[in-house]
């Protein structure tokens, strides 16, 4: 049984919310970048995602990661890893942006758990290329392939609630890995459908739950940067569908999800 399960805030970062929600005013408002942690009866304690790290906002630094740390200004939070939980043994990966993988390199021993085609293919992508999507390698661990234990080779099943495929992560049914196209290639959210209510991460899905709830997706040029505008907005509805069910939504990004 997953034990603790929470989704502290590793940094808060300010921007209008005309930005991240179509029709928003130009009020500036805080994100929040979150992460989650738990921990199962066998693997110990786990992570999804790493949150911002020192690895971002200071120290030596490549110039384009210093210009994005410029330019979004995170401000790290005493919940930033990995102070905040040392001995996580898995990480979950929701997708590569530099957000949600900045402590991976503090974690030499975990096994790591991600999307292992978007891997390859950012991995095998120029640097400009990368630096486009907000993927960083110098935030990547340098055995990060070989560490990778790909969501396609994990356990095959069909999530509950309409959310379609799903890889179970332990063989257990604690927690199930969804792809949540959309976002970015590889964008995968995490259920833990034995929760009451049930809970699904859906991370970056969205960056504020008002959007899916009101249909109201970011326009430029926050919308330029999505993979697959179609596929978030159908991503969107499966997330609506799941809550009106009951069950808990729970986005990286947005601040009514403290704790």
């Amino acid at each position: 049984m997953i034990t603790g399960l929470t989704f502290p805030d590793s940094a808060g970062v300010s921007v209008p919310e005309a930005l991240v929600l179509k029709g928003g005013l130009w009020r500036v408002i805080r994100l929040a970048v979150r992460y989650a942690r738990f921990s199962h009866p066998v693997e110990g304690p786990c992570l999804i995602d790493t949150g911002y790290s020192r690895r971002v906002t200071a120290g030596r630094r490549s110039f384009p990661l210093s210009i994005y740390s410029a330019i979004l200004r995170p401000r790290l939070t005493p919940d930033a890893l990995p102070d905040a939980c040392p001995d996580a043994r898995t990480i979950l990966l929701t997708h590569l942006h530099a957000d949600h993988v900045s402590a991976l390199r503090d974690y030499p021993a975990a096994r790591i758990i991600a999307d292992a085609t978007a891997a390859d293919h950012f991995l095998g992508a120029s640097a400009f290329a990368r630096t486009r999507h907000g993927v960083f390698r110098e935030l990547l661990p340098p055995d990060f392939r070989q560490r990778l234990t790909p969501l396609g080779a994990l356990p095959a099943t069909d999530a509950p609630f309409g959310l379609g495929p799903a890889r179970d992560v332990f063989g257990d049914g604690s927690v199930l890995a969804i792809p949540l196209p959309g976002h970015m290639r590889g964008h995968t959210g995490f259920l833990f459908p034995q929760m009451d209510p049930p809970v699904f991460y859906a991370g970056d899905a969205a960056w504020l739950a008002r959007a899916i709830r009101e249909g109201r997706p970011p326009g430029p040029p926050a919308r330029w940067i999505l993979d697959n505008a179609q596929a978030e907005a159908e991503t969107a509805a499966r997330l609506n569908a799941f809550a009106a069910a009951g069950g808990r939504v729970v986005l990286c990004h947005d601040p009514e999800h403290a704790g």
